[in-house]
């Protein structure tokens, strides 16, 4: 189906904070009963999706920051001896946002001589695995016939911190059993309001954020929409052999000549603004999953039900406790409470939140940063 399937494991997921922070993002959290009853964290179960339509001989390519490196190694030391043969990480020199992560990939899996790629998130809920892998055969037909693809997933509610994608005519003529649609535009998260009326329109679906494209076609495209993003990469030469260190079986990519020169000219960008939104021939299948973003701490709670916090209340009712050390809550109800003691090195910090507000959390996550404190982020 896919040669190469990438996971952008980059990130810090500040919208979870504090329990996703810089030193443990999000995509290493956990992710409860998430998939077919099964859990883990949510990059293992990125994995779990990128074996499932990859070709026999295929492989996975994860880009992440060389701090989290680490910690992506120990998810995929657990997978069997086979599957960690096809793995490559490759670190990210800095963060730069995902065009830059995806131009990496993309450089690398053309220096290497492999075929369609899969282009994948690491910190989204998407179930049941049946219903994606269907979908990413579609997908793979429609970029070996030259189209970008996207994943996009019917709107349950006018949402605001999503982007959308219209939809435009049925493409048709081929025994694919989704349905797939010409993509018209992409549109970054919408006021109420616009949100209201693209739900209501039925052209609009959310963007999944995940893309397969065949390497040829998308050098092209990047090329021609985001030269200042492509052209450092395009100056690598082909990794050499000696460049990688194998650990447990996993190929981790230590040194690519020019690899930090590269990030550093690229300028920080999506892949969204910088390709998706500028290509003029794009797919859209229409998603047979159900997907979670898990943007805020009301859906994440929900999503785990419990954590095993040590909890105390008297008189507190429907509240959701995240946290490394006791807790006592006394007279209060419908609160999100996620407390890091600083256990793990990282420096202390409490997040208390009215459930429905969380949201919320993204504007303290910036009076952080203008504070000048981003060693609590």
């Amino acid at each position: 189906m896919f040669d190469d399937c990438v996971i952008m494991a980059g990130g810090s997921g500040t919208r979870l904070w504090p329990a996703s922070n810089s030193k443990n993002p999000k995509q290493f959290l956990p992710a409860g009963n998430a998939a077919d009853g099964k859990s883990g964290t949510f990059f293992s179960l990125a994995l779990e999706r990128a074996f499932a339509v990859l070709k026999d001989d295929g492989r996975v390519i994860i880009i992440a920051g060389k701090s989290h490196i680490k910690r992506a190694a120990e998810i995929c030391s657990d997978l069997d001896a086979k599957d960690r043969g096809r793995i490559i990480l490759i670190p990210e020199p800095e963060a730069k946002n995902t065009a830059p992560a995806a131009a990496c990939a993309l450089i690398f899996a053309e220096r290497t001589g492999k075929g369609n790629m899969l282009l994948l998130t690491s910190d989204h809920i998407i179930r049941p695995l049946s219903a994606f892998a269907e979908d990413a055969r579609a997908a793979a037909a429609f970029a070996g016939e030259g189209y970008l693809v996207v994943f996009g997933v019917s709107p349950s509610r006018p949402e605001t911190g999503y982007g959308y994608i219209e939809a435009g005519e049925k493409l048709a003529g081929r025994p694919l059993p989704p349905q797939a649609f010409r993509a018209l535009s992409f549109r970054e998260k919408p006021g109420g309001k616009t949100a209201e009326e693209f739900v209501s329109s039925g052209r609009f679906y959310w963007n999944s954020g995940m893309f397969a494209f065949s390497p040829r076609f998308l050098l092209e495209e990047f090329r021609r929409a985001a030269p200042l993003v492509i052209s450092p990469f395009e100056k690598l030469s082909a990794p050499k052999s000696g460049g990688f260190t194998v650990k447990n079986g996993l190929r981790i990519l230590e040194n690519w000549n020019g690899l930090e020169e590269a990030y550093a000219a690229a300028p920080a960008i999506s892949f969204d603004y910088a390709v998706a939104e500028k290509c003029g021939n794009t797919a859209m299948v229409k998603a047979g999953f159900t997907w979670l973003d898990v943007g805020n701490w009301d859906e994440y709670s929900k999503l785990l039900g419990g954590t095993g916090a040590e909890v105390y209340t008297a008189g507190s009712e429907s509240c959701f406790v995240d946290s490394d050390i006791p807790v006592a809550l006394c007279g209060v109800s419908d609160l999100v409470v996620t407390v890091r003691s600083g256990r793990d090195g990282s420096p202390p910090s409490v997040l208390i939140v009215k459930k429905g507000q969380s949201q919320l959390v993204r504007s303290v996550v910036e009076a952080v940063k203008k504070a000048g404190r981003t060693e609590l982020l």
